[in-house]
């Protein structure tokens, strides 16, 4: 090889290595996040010394598609604790003890993050009737939906959702509250003050609008002094689906197109959900 056509190619390797090392999302790939809980979220490229860093979107799409469901992290909140989540996810099987693959086993209640209530939730005879996840309609879990906000000095009682003035035919509701400006899914310590339905507010929409999702921005969808009547009113005719803890930070009111997946858990009242919104 004579000496420029080594030139040119040591010089085009150099510019290649560092062009790699100035952009590092090059070599990313958002199907293969770090572990929640791992530090710096950072992972090293086998057999390298290159260090690549997996995107976590809360926006995907150009704008035009939002991530409503809360991230799992061991300090995340749960009903009625101080301590969080905990570390709930853990590598039963790793590569780098001589496993073939890397596989996770986890363990959380079905109620934690970003979930869906299924009537037997609160009422016995639905439990044991198999009123569980796997029998809500995923009609009603994806369809058009309004984001709306609530004001931020109150509860949502009766008063409240005849001020909000949504309109006969809308199905699906997302309620931004004040727990979305105190950040409370974000506080390890479950906070008893949060913003929900009273009593009054949920009969209201029951009786007196065509919603069939309800969606919320903390872990219950009733106000904690109002918890099992509020939930009562919506579950009572299996026809309301709740969606709970639902991440509505920086994303406009409007009219969204909204998907919710929860989990075919048989026999569970309760489940995990993934939720987006799209423009």
């Amino acid at each position: 090889m004579d000496s420029s056509l080594r030139s040119s190619l040591l010089f085009f390797i150099g510019a290649l290595i560092l062009a790699i090392s100035l952009h590092p999302a090059v070599a990313t790939t958002a199907a293969y996040p770090t572990t929640p809980g791992a530090g710096s979220g950072e992972c090293s490229l086998a057999g390298g010394d290159d260090v690549i860093i997996p995107p976590r979107r809360e926006v995907h799409g150009n704008g035009r598609i939002f991530d409503i469901s809360h991230k799992y992290v061991p300090d995340m909140p749960v009903f009625e604790s101080k301590d969080g989540l905990g570390y709930f996810l853990w590598l039963q099987h790793s590569m780098k003890n001589g496993s073939i693959a890397n596989n996770s086993e986890m363990k959380i209640p079905t109620h934690t993050g970003t979930h869906v209530d299924a009537p037997g939730h609160v009422f016995d005879h639905y439990f044991d009737a198999g009123f569980d996840v796997d029998t809500l309609d995923l009609e009603v879990l994806n369809g058009p939906a309004l984001l709306v906000d609530v004001p931020r000095d109150t509860n949502i009682t009766a008063e409240v959702m005849k001020s909000l003035n949504i309109p006969r035919g809308v199905r699906r509701v997302l309620f931004r509250t004040l727990n979305t400006n105190r950040r409370l899914m974000f506080q390890t310590e479950f906070d008893t003050s949060y913003v929900g339905f009273m009593v009054d507010g949920a009969k209201w929409l029951a009786e007196n609008t065509d919603i069939k999702l309800v969606g919320v921005d903390y872990m219950s969808v009733a106000a904690y002094d109002h918890l099992i009547p509020s939930h009562l009113a919506f579950l009572e005719g299996r026809e309301i689906i709740l969606v709970e803890s639902l991440k509505l930070d920086d994303v406009p009111a409007g009219v969204y197109s909204l998907h919710c997946l929860p989990l075919r858990l048989v026999g569970a009242e309760g489940s995990p959900i993934r939720c987006i919104l799209i423009k």
